[in-house]
């Protein structure tokens, strides 16, 4: 069984796009607000490494893919095509739990090379309910199982990191990991959020045009997905994914960036000031 996984431009590496951005010139909306909230990402991925789950958060991966590149680590992000929404995530047949498997592995994540990692993998993605980051530990869970590896290394590494739409504070504020058993499956601050304006959340989560389909079960397995999309959708989103990307290389961008990663408890610690020295060096 061969891994799939939906095309999607590399803007990072400077995939040739051609004519695809004929007429359709992009500035990026919310930068301010994208900029913060993508600092905060990095500032609370615990020196590991960013696997943004989905499309939701794709301007997120773009900025910080222009924010991060030259550094010694742009290698720290990756997108994780998938989609395991609510009961899309939900029992699996056979054929497609092995299906994620193999999908998973192509993406360095089978509970092997999970269990050989020396830094953490941290899972990000837009949270409503948390039913995403659920069905993807169940999985996970249950292929750690299947392989018997070492879950006591692996549940050391493991975290998720929840973009949330913001809310009053107060200590009757619900936050989505409270109800979910698993979460006390993992250390202490395994589970984080970086909370945005509901506005943004809406715009990301709902409305923003993506370059790539939704990979859900039924695609799984189908080959139609890796080939490009190349319809108006896909092209005003490959046209905001590069103009962030871009964004993200500029002065005054990275500058927000270091500004918002110095006010973050985790600057304490000295591997986000050799990030932030990194971004403000370029």
């Amino acid at each position: 069984m061969e891994p799939i996984r939906p095309f999607r431009w590399n803007v990072a590496r400077g995939d040739r796009l051609g004519s695809l951005l004929d007429g359709h010139g992009y500035e990026p909306l919310y930068l301010s607000e994208l900029t913060e909230c993508a600092a905060k990402v990095l500032a609370r991925s615990s020196d590991g490494d960013l696997y943004f789950v989905g499309r939701s958060a794709d301007s997120v991966f773009d900025l910080l893919s222009g924010v991060l590149a030259d550094t010694p680590y742009d290698a720290r992000l990756h997108q994780l095509p998938l989609s395991l929404y609510g009961l899309d995530g939900m029992g699996l047949t056979g054929e497609e739990r092995a299906r994620l498997r193999v999908n998973l592995t192509a993406s360095d994540l089978s509970p092997k090379a999970l269990a050989a990692r020396r830094r953490p993998f941290v899972f990000a993605d837009l949270v409503l309910h948390g039913s995403t980051f659920t069905n993807l530990h169940h999985q996970l869970c249950d292929w750690i199982e299947d392989e018997r590896a070492a879950w006591n290394v692996i549940r050391a590494k493991i975290r998720y990191l929840g973009i949330t739409a913001r809310e009053k504070t107060s200590p009757n504020t619900w936050r989505w990991q409270q109800n979910k058993d698993w979460v006390a499956q993992l250390p202490g601050r395994a589970v984080r959020n970086v909370s945005i304006e509901g506005w943004l959340w809406r715009y990301l989560g709902n409305d923003q045009p993506k370059t790539a389909r939704s990979f859900r079960r039924t695609r799984w397995a189908d080959p139609e997905v890796t080939v490009p999309r190349r319809d108006e959708e896909a092209r005003r989103g490959l046209a905001a994914a590069v103009a962030l990307h871009q964004h993200g290389r500029t002065r005054g961008v990275r500058e927000h960036v270091h500004e918002v990663l110095t006010g973050e408890p985790a600057f304490r610690e000295s591997w986000l000031r050799d990030i932030a020295r990194a971004i403000r060096g370029r």
